[in-house]
Order: C-alpha cells, then structure tokens, then sequence
C-alpha cells in the first residue's frame, strides 16, 4: 500500500468541498488572495459558520470559507464551492510559494498542485486522459490511495488525507470544528472564473455550486 494511504480520512471532506494547502502565508493572506476581504473574516466554530450562510446559497453562487494555518501550511477549506480550484485564485495562492487543491463535487474531483503561480499537476483520479506526463507525478499516490478507499463512496476526502499525511499536519474533523476565520464569498467577488472549455491549462471546468436542498 502507498505510504498515506492508511491515514484517516476526514469526513468533512467527503461531502461537496474544495480545500487549498498553501506554504507560508498567513489565513487573511490567504482569503485576500482569493479575493476576499480578510477584515470581514471572524473567528467562529463550524457552527458558527454555518449561520453565515443561511440562506445565502439560494442562487447556488456563494462559498463559506474558514482559514487557518497549522505548522508551516496555511489551509482554506471551502464548502459546496470551487472557488479554490480555478485557475486565477490558484496562481494567486501559490505565487512565491506552493499550493495544492482538491476538490470534490457530484460531478468531478479534481486534484491540482501549483508553485509560484504556475500549474504542475492537474488531472481527474481515473481519467486516465488526464493523466500527468511528468515524472513524479501524485497520480499514482492518488489512484492508489482512492483504489484502498473503493466502496467506501468517500469522494476526494482520501486523497485530502494523502496530502495532509505528507505535509505533516493534522486537519480533522475535530480540528475543523474549531475556531477559524470565516467569511462568506460569492462567486462574482473571485477572481475570474473559468470559462470555455478548459480551465488551469487542462481538464473540464469544474461545475458552479449546487442549488440549495
């Protein structure tokens, strides 16, 4: 079995989410570069956060963002959003430093690895049309690690464990539940979502929010 394949697989990341991994920065850093504005952020538990958003995703066009760093990796977990796996967000987010996304919906998962607003990696688990050509590439990781998690309809959180595992840092369900800045963001407000056929240099474009159930 790949190394991280046996980590615990976190169940917040197992419904529709995106989260970023990001080198060094700061959480309002990290918001400001996805277009938020940090001063609007405040410190509240999951609960807490999720009133933010009570009734703001009627039109399926605003994410609920909680950032925080831990060890050396700033993290911005995005729930019912995508946000965090355009291109222009993500070039924003790893400039001068390294970011990883993973996301998860009903129609696409998506695992991206930037570094200094560059892509290097982005490809759909199992499209094997997507696959890397580069040597190194996580696709392995990945394919094994969702290969040890078949059945289990756990979406991408494995593959937020894989990454989670190599940088050395712990962000489970019972860390999320804790107190992190959090602010709500629409769409409109991001940097510029993909448009066309292609997003990030590859790949489909990753599907807008779903309609409130």
């Amino acid at each position: 079995m790949e190394a991280g394949a046996d980590a615990p697989v976190p169940d917040w990341a197992t419904a529709w989410m995106c989260v970023t991994f990001t080198r060094g920065l700061a959480a309002e850093e990290v918001l400001a570069r996805y277009g938020a504005d940090p001063s609007r952020a405040r410190l509240l538990d999951a609960d807490e956060a999720s009133e933010l958003v009570s009734g703001d995703l009627a039109d399926g066009a605003v994410s609920l963002l909680r950032s925080g760093r831990i060890g050396a990796w700033a993290f911005c977990v995005e729930e019912d959003g995508v946000i965090g796996s355009w291109a222009e967000p993500l070039a924003k987010l790893s400039r001068g430093t390294e970011t990883y996304s993973v996301l998860t919906t009903e129609g696409l998962d998506v695992f991206q690895y930037w570094r200094d607003g560059e892509c290097v990696e982005n490809f759909e688990p199992g499209m094997e049309h997507t696959r890397p050509a580069r040597p190194g590439s996580w696709w392995n990781r990945v394919e094994a690690v969702l290969a040890a998690h078949e059945g289990e309809a756990a979406g991408m959180a494995p593959v937020v464990a894989l990454v989670l595992d190599h940088l050395g840092i712990t962000l489970d369900d019972a860390v999320l539940a804790g107190p992190w800045l959090s602010l709500t963001l629409a769409e409109d407000n991001a940097p510029s979502a993909p448009r066309g056929d292609t997003y990030a240099g590859e790949g489909p474009v990753p599907p807008q929010q779903p309609p409130a159930g």
